[in-house]
C-alpha cells in the first residue's frame, strides 16, 4: 500500500506519522513546497496551483491515497485536486477539529493562521458544528514559519503570544494548523497556568490517516515495505533538517 501525503511544508509529519502508527508497512510520498510558503497570505488562485503542483507530483507516485494534510489547501483546492484526480486516486482533505472539540468541551480556543483566522470558511464551521460550546478564534502570526524552520525562540515567542489571547479556563484547544500539531508539547506548556485542569487538545492527523485507509478499502490488506520518499516542488529530496525536531512523531530524517 502507498498513500501521498501533502502540505506546503512539514506540516505533513503529523499525519504521515498517524499513518505509520496505523500501517508501518505503507509506503509513503510527501510532497511539500517549502520554498513556497508560506501559502496563507497568497491569493486563492496561487494557492491552488501550489496545490495542486504538490498533488500532481505524488499522483506521480500511483498512491493508493492522497492525504491534503494543509488546512489552507483543503479550503482553497480540494475540490480541484478531487476533480482531477478521483476516482482513481481518493482525496482525503483537512478539516479543524472543531465539532469533536465543541462536544465535549465547554470553552474551546481554535489556533490558527491569520488568513484561516475569521475567515468565512472557519466561522461557517463555528455556526455549523460549535454547539454549545463558547468558541474562541485564536491568531497565531508566524508560528507555522517558525515551525517550519524548527526555530525554538520563534515557536517560543509565537506560542506566548497566542496563549496571552487564549481565554482563562479554556477546556479545548483546536490545532487549525498542521503545523501547530508538531509543537503541542510546547502550547501546552504555554497554557497551563490559565487553561482549565481538564485541558484536551484537537488536532485532525489520527482523523484524516484513518479516513484515508477507509477510503482506500480492501487494498489497505496489500503489504507495504514501509519506505519513505520526499518530494520538494516535484524533486526527490530529504526531509529538511528542522524534521529532526519532531523526531517523536516517528519518523526519522532520511
Amino acid at each position: 500500500m502507498k498513500i501521498a501525503v501533502m502540505d506546503s511544508g512539514i506540516g505533513l509529519l503529523a499525519a504521515a506519522a498517524a499513518l505509520r502508527g496505523l500501517r508501518p508497512d505503507a509506503d509513503l510520498v510527501l510532497s511539500s513546497n517549502p520554498a513556497s510558503m508560506p501559502w496563507g497570505p497568497q491569493t486563492a488562485e496561487e494557492i491552488t496551483e501550489l496545490a495542486l503542483g504538490c498533488a500532481r507530483a505524488a499522483a506521480a507516485h500511483r498512491p493508493d491515497a492522497l492525504v491534503v494534510a494543509c488546512n489552507t489547501a483543503s479550503v482553497h483546492a480540494l475540490d480541484v485536486m478531487r476533480a482531477e484526480l478521483e476516482p482513481g486516486i481518493p482525496v482525503i482533505g483537512t478539516v479543524p477539529a472543531i465539532k469533536p472539540a465543541s462536544a465535549v468541551c465547554r470553552r474551546v480556543a481554535i489556533w490558527a493562521t491569520p488568513a484561516t483566522t475569521g475567515s468565512p470558511y472557519q466561522r461557517d464551521l463555528i455556526r455549523e458544528f460549535g454547539g454549545a460550546a463558547e468558541v474562541t478564534e485564536v491568531a497565531c502570526p508566524g508560528l507555522a514559519d517558525a515551525v517550519e524552520h524548527g526555530d525554538t525562540a520563534a515557536i517560543t515567542a509565537a506560542v506566548a503570544d497566542a496563549a496571552a489571547r487564549t481565554p482563562a479556563g479554556t477546556d479545548g484547544i483546536v490545532l487549525g494548523c498542521t503545523h501547530y500539531e508538531l509543537v503541542e508539547d510546547v502550547i501546552r506548556a504555554a497554557v497551563a497556568a490559565t487553561a482549565a485542569p481538564t485541558l484536551r487538545f484537537f488536532g485532525s492527523a489520527d482523523a484524516v490517516a484513518a479516513q484515508a485507509l477507509r477510503r482506500i478499502g480492501p487494498a489497505a490488506a496489500r503489504l507495504g515495505t514501509g519506505t519513505l520518499t520526499v518530494l520538494h516542488a516535484g524533486q526527490e529530496a530529504t526531509l529538511p533538517a528542522a524534521a529532526a525536531r519532531y523526531s517523536a512523531l516517528g519518523l526519522a530524517v532520511r
